[in-house]
């Protein structure tokens, strides 16, 4: 569904993408992973449309994105610290979105109810708990059944059981064909979830592929662990390179 080739960024002398190649199969969960500042939100908002790339070629489903809008509509976003009118109630929210993007939005009830959001929906944001707005938030990205979700840290914040709902929610809408994009720094939740795995590091790829394979490669008994033990190896050649200097 998205391919880029090449993708880079840099804001002055700091180059957050170099160089990036990442596929994101339809109908699959890729997880873009990695430490803070390895390049994983800005490649988001370039998706989104809210950054440009200095160089490089985004495809969706195959047509070149530069310079075009349309396929935006077919993306849901659920960033990870959402923003909402205060004096707003939640179903305001959810009315302001469908105005903006002129159309009728197909509001998920089945999540809504899952997230237990209905007896809320009619009390302003400002009273709602953090947790209670992150579930807003999530019921918001599947606002007019997008084909691609991106989810930044979609159960931060969320209690056990809305956490568990929303993983469920996650799962039953990859077996209906929707594709997702995760990022987290929760490793043990994205290796329970992904099907692909997207390892930025120094904003470069440094692993692609199923969670299965990174795990052998490393010998490492967890998603965790095993990207523990890349940035370990990482950092050991790279003291090498400065010793060999």
């Amino acid at each position: 569904m998205i391919r880029t080739r090449g993708l880079r960024k840099s804001y002055g002398a700091l180059t957050v993408l170099r160089d990036v190649d990442i596929d994101v199969p339809r109908g699959e969960i890729t997880a873009i992973i990695g430490p803070n500042a390895s390049g994983k939100t800005t490649f988001n908002k370039i998706l989104l449309g809210l950054v440009r790339p200095d160089s490089g070629e985004i495809l969706f489903d195959g047509q070149p994105i530069q310079g075009q809008a349309a396929y935006r509509a077919r993306i849901g976003y659920m960033q990870q610290l959402a923003r909402f009118p205060e004096n707003l109630r939640a179903a305001d929210v959810f009315e302001m979105l469908t105005d903006l993007r002129g159309k009728q939005g197909e509001r998920d009830d089945e999540l809504i109810d899952t997230l237990a959001l209905a007896p809320v929906l009619q009390t302003p944001m400002r009273f709602l708990s953090g947790g209670m707005r992150q579930r807003v938030n999530a019921a918001l990205a599947f606002l007019f059944a997008p084909d691609l979700l991106i989810l930044d840290e979609p159960t931060a914040a969320l209690d056990p059981l809305s956490s568990s709902s929303l993983k469920d929610k996650i799962r039953r809408e990859r077996a209906r064909g929707r594709t997702f994009i995760l990022t987290s720094h929760v490793l043990s939740e994205l290796q329970e979830l992904a099907d692909r795995i997207v390892f930025l590091l120094d904003g470069g790829v440094r692993f692609a592929g199923r969670p299965v394979d990174l795990l052998k490669q490393t010998g490492e008994g967890t998603l965790e662990r095993a990207v523990a033990s890349v940035m370990r190896g990482d950092r050991s050649a790279a003291r090498k390179l400065e010793l060999a200097r």
